[in-house]
């Protein structure tokens, strides 16, 4: 890994840690946040966390509004993640389908209720085995065990723990 994409880890690490510990800032500073590190991004000159950027598939079950998962998206987009966006709404079919075709390195999921659990449970089952899934929600903060269930490899409260998970992750 070379410097740049070092100073490029360096400002998500350090942008994650101040939300974790501060608490989020307001929609409209979190867009602003996420154009910025896509700005500093362009001008390292680099790809985004990893050498290789990875997929990642992004859809709702029972979401119809989304906003969570825009937020995910667009901060998917700036540390430098090629997505396929599914949209909200979709039938476990339609999400394990587009997994099967595209074979993603992430599902990227918001789950609100709890009625999604053989859903969630069934896509799990049925993705591609290197692809892993990354959701968020309600329901996971509801019931600590609910990820563990269905399946789900990492659940995130919200956009900063998304952001520290991936500068783990490995593509």
């Amino acid at each position: 890994m070379d410097d740049s994409q070092n100073a490029f880890r360096d400002a998500v690490g350090k942008l994650s840690r101040r939300w974790l510990e501060a608490g989020l800032p307001s929609r409209q500073e979190l867009d602003v946040s996420a154009r910025k590190l896509e700005h500093l991004r362009e001008h390292l000159n680099v790809q985004g966390l990893w050498a290789c950027s990875p997929s990642m598939v992004t859809a709702t079950l029972d979401d119809g509004l989304g906003q969570g998962l825009a937020v995910i998206e667009t901060f998917a987009t700036a540390i430098g993640m090629r997505l396929i966006c599914l949209g909200l709404m979709q039938t476990p079919e339609a999400i394990i389908d587009a997994c099967r075709r595209h074979q993603p390195d992430f599902l990227g999921l918001t789950i609100l209720q709890f009625d999604t659990e053989d859903h969630l449970t069934s896509i799990a089952n049925r993705l591609p085995r290197k692809t892993r899934i990354v959701a968020g929600g309600p329901v996971f903060t509801g019931d600590p065990d609910f990820a563990d269930r269905t399946g789900t490899h990492y659940a995130a409260k919200n956009v900063a723990e998304f952001l520290q998970f991936m500068l783990i992750a490995v593509c």
